[in-house]
């Protein structure tokens, strides 16, 4: 059909009918809202690269979570921030940890919202690295078996599911076995399992004060110029039992998003990451962009490419935005 049989102003001239023929839609029902949990009472602090979000104590996690449940979010995922750190972080699988107190409360004080917590050691550890550090480097096999005892701490407060982000060889596997033999097998598994060693993730790091006290990343998270290779890291996860499998960060690998759409017949999630939120809350300060029309731009944009779920800081405006229709 090529103009002047077919005109697309016709269809495009009218709200209603772009309304009609709108072929991507997104939902409050697709949003995940990330939250940094701190120890003490009353604390609410600002992250500085982030703005509207904070490290926050237990009681003024739970007045957030509320706030998000009424806005219809279905779930957060939880990052902590541990009291002290140490080599092995040792903090991570504490009972008494950050993470198990705050779960364990907004369990009980919001219980119809789904509690997500991301496991992994750089937030616990003193160097800073996702695992235990040998020689140099992460020792693979050794931080797997840390990475259990962290997610079965994790489901024995009451998470309704764990989500690796430490791109260790073989922890899906290794996570899930843990649950099964635990009592666990019903707690699902949503991995990171393409998640790249980027530039994106700096505000991430003030927030969850994790950033890597030597070296980098790139032994175990992924080289940004690779495609094939997010296929065989989906690929090995999916095998191991994850049950929803994400790529992170967002707007730089829609293009993966939409490899991993077409490949899988499983959940697929993208993390809309801290630079990515950052640099659109810089960009309307200053006027340069119309802070809501971008923000649910890009909301489409990782639904149009495939994902099924969304990690967002920007959820909450989102859900409100919805709301508003």
């Amino acid at each position: 059909m090529f103009f002047p049989a077919y005109r697309s102003r016709r269809i495009r001239g009218r709200e209603v009918f772009r309304r009609m023929v709108r072929e991507t839609s997104l939902s409050v029902n697709d949003l995940v809202y990330p939250m940094f949990a701190a120890f003490g009472r009353c604390v609410r602090k600002e992250v500085s690269s982030m703005p509207c979000i904070y490290q926050q104590s237990v009681d003024n996690i739970v007045a957030e979570a509320q706030e998000v449940h009424e806005l219809g979010i279905p779930a957060v995922i939880l990052f902590g921030i541990p009291e002290s750190k140490d080599p092995l972080g040792s903090s991570a699988f504490d009972e008494k940890g950050v993470i198990q107190e705050t779960v364990r409360e907004l369990k009980r004080k919001v219980p119809g919202l789904a509690v997500i917590t991301d496991v992994c050691m750089c937030e616990y550890t003193s160097h800073g690295h996702c695992g235990v550090v040998k020689d140099g480097d992460v020792d693979n096999d050794a931080t797997l078996e840390l990475l259990c005892r962290e997610a079965l701490s994790h489901a024995a407060a009451g998470a309704d599911m764990v989500a690796p982000s430490d791109m260790m060889d073989g922890r899906v596997q290794a996570i899930r076995e843990a649950l099964d033999a635990n009592g666990f097998a019903d707690i699902p598994i949503m991995s990171y399992a393409v998640k790249y060693a980027s530039g994106y993730y700096g505000p991430f790091r003030e927030a969850a004060e994790s950033a890597p006290q030597f070296g980098d990343r790139r032994s175990y998270q992924m080289d940004p110029a690779n495609r094939l290779e997010a296929i065989r890291e989906a690929a090995m996860d999916v095998e191991e039992g994850a049950d929803i499998i994400m790529v992170k960060p967002g707007l730089p690998y829609l293009d993966i998003v939409r490899e991993v759409r077409n490949e899988f017949n499983l959940p697929v999630a993208v993390y809309n990451v801290s630079g990515e939120y950052s640099m659109v809350k810089a960009a309307a300060k200053n006027g340069w962009i119309d802070e809501e029309r971008v923000v649910m731009e890009t909301m489409i944009a990782f639904k149009r490419a495939g994902a099924d779920l969304i990690l967002t800081y920007h959820a909450k405006d989102v859900a409100r935005i919805l709301k508003r229709g």
